[in-house]
């Protein structure tokens, strides 16, 4: 498993509900339903990852966050978790809504827009930075919606989500002590984990 995926285990409490949105090869919802009892299942939006995730005996179907959300029931999971798609949907806030009116929690993890490389490359090269995490040039990028750690905290505050932790990790997929910094958080981290629940 990712780190981010680890760590997102680690945030699940055992043998309760959990959608996992773009849940790939079914990596987390094999973990959770082997390891942790849960009833865990996901939403793909890729096709051939929908077939191998059935192919293993795991519960997935094709769907897209941005707009097969609003069939789940309002309070039919523990957890929906989004793992390193925040990016990519066309409407973020929307998919944040579907998350908490359909979960009790929601778990979000994505790449880190603020981390330091990327501003040094932007600001150096001027042009969009490609890292290990942002891989693909502008043109071709899934990534539509960029975010920093602030900005996704800013958002969270709008709309009046209560942050229940949160985390940022570095290159390395270590917890560093400036964690506990948002600002150096937002400059360091190069992921960002976050549990949140409604008001």
């Amino acid at each position: 498993m990712r780190l981010d995926q680890r760590l997102i285990a680690d945030m699940i409490e055992p043998r309760t509900r959990v959608l996992d949105i773009g849940s790939g090869d079914g990596t987390l919802i094999g973990h959770l339903y082997r390891e942790r009892g849960c009833d865990a299942r996901g939403i793909e939006l890729n096709m051939e990852l929908v077939t191998r995730s059935v192919a293993h005996g795991l519960p997935v179907v094709h769907g897209d966050a941005d707009h097969d959300l609003a069939y789940y029931p309002d309070h039919s999971f523990d957890y929906v978790v989004l793992q390193r798609t925040l990016q990519a949907v066309e409407r973020p806030r929307e998919v944040l809504r579907q998350m908490l009116r359909i979960g009790r929690y929601a778990i979000v993890s994505f790449p880190n827009f603020g981390h330091w490389q990327l501003r040094l490359r932007l600001l150096l090269g001027g042009c969009m930075p490609m890292t290990a995490v942002w891989h693909t040039p502008w043109y071709e990028t899934p990534n539509i919606h960029p975010c920093t750690i602030r900005d996704f905290l800013e958002l969270c505050r709008k709309d009046g989500y209560i942050v229940e932790k949160w985390l940022a990790v570095d290159e390395d997929g270590e917890r560093a002590p400036w964690r506990r910094s948002i600002r150096l958080a937002n400059l360091f981290g190069e992921q960002a984990l976050f549990l949140l629940r409604r008001r």
